[in-house]
């Protein structure tokens, strides 16, 4: 499996944490990584201690935040773009085997791809200013200025109270709520699976 591919996956199961407590996420995790057809033990392995590592540094990563968005703290980001700046920031800060460069287009597309239309440009523009060590642009203030009208979370979706899609034309990711019986953990799962082997023909 690629490093894109990878990188996908841990971002969707960061984006999960959102909607599980720890403890379910625990269930979670094994159940999104069953979903997952022909998964190596090593990918396997990567993206599970990649995924706990963010976990660990996430109230750091969440304070960098806060500190260098201006008027936009974490708790009002949209979950998808909290999610791309997060897994994006841990890469830049505790991850030395991804280049800058790479941290911050992969994140942008992320967000493009799950977000709202002016995702990928306020993502862009904190984690460039994260990168210049504070410093920012005018085209950068503009980005969030822009974020701070629009709505990137109208896309997300609750199904009949169990279970939610979030995403764009191009891609969902799936939650799976604490109060889903095991009929519609397969049925996520199954949709999950279609939609990640849907994924692959396209690239």
């Amino acid at each position: 499996m690629r490093r894109r591919e990878q990188r996908e996956h841990i971002f969707k199961l960061l984006f999960m944490t959102e909607f599980n407590s720890q403890e379910e996420m625990t269930e979670q995790v094994p159940l999104y990584f069953d979903g997952l057809e022909e998964l190596e033990d090593k990918d396997k392995d990567y993206m599970g201690v990649k995924y706990a590592h963010v976990l660990e540094h996430l109230g750091e990563i969440d304070e960098m935040l806060d500190g260098i968005s201006k008027g936009w703290k974490t708790k009002r980001m949209s979950r998808v773009d909290l999610t791309a700046l997060r897994l994006a920031v841990y890469e830049l800060k505790f991850d030395n085997d991804v280049p800058v460069g790479v941290a911050i287009n992969e994140a942008v597309e992320l967000a493009k791809r799950f977000g709202g239309d002016t995702s990928g440009s306020f993502v862009n523009g904190i984690l460039g200013k994260i990168a210049n060590g504070g410093e920012t642009s005018e085209e950068a203030e503009h980005a969030e200025e822009e974020s701070a009208v629009a709505s990137p979370d109208a896309s997300t979706e609750v199904r009949n109270g169990r279970r939610s899609t979030f995403g764009n034309s191009d891609g969902k990711i799936i939650v799976v709520h604490k109060n889903a019986g095991m009929g519609d953990r397969r049925a996520a799962r199954a949709e999950h699976t279609a939609e990640a082997a849907a994924g692959d023909k396209e690239e």
